[in-house]
């Protein structure tokens, strides 16, 4: 079972996270720009998900149907996100080293090229 001090402490060694909110949840960005979110009750109020923690990631638009496929059911989606590159993880359920490719991806799309970069020389 994961918490969002898990996702953090996933995170923490990457360059330039910080922890904010987006949409009123906790959120880690990369330069100002979000990267994972935990939903909040905005996102409960448009869904009929049963789980008690669901993170918010992007993927690649091309890859989120390879996503929903092969996942354990963990990574998911909501009519709310067709069309858009990003999947849902129950957090409750998601194995880490899942959860913790998932979050570097999504790191890696929003990060700028340097840090890229950066992160690739590590």
């Amino acid at each position: 079972m994961a918490t969002f001090n898990t996702v953090k402490k996933i995170c923490a060694k990457w360059p330039e996270v910080t922890e904010s909110t987006s949409y009123a949840t906790p959120a880690l960005k990369v330069r100002g720009k979000m990267f994972c979110r935990l939903w909040g009750e905005r996102d409960w109020k448009k869904s009929d998900v049963k789980a008690k923690q669901v993170l918010v990631v992007y993927c690649e638009i091309d890859e989120k149907e390879f996503l929903l496929a092969e996942s354990d059911g963990s990574v998911f989606s909501a009519p709310h996100y067709d069309g858009h590159g990003s999947v849902l993880i129950r957090l409750d359920d998601v194995d880490k080293d899942l959860l913790s490719s998932l979050l570097l991806e999504s790191y890696l799309l929003q990060a700028p090229a340097v840090l890229r970069r950066q992160f690739a020389q590590d």
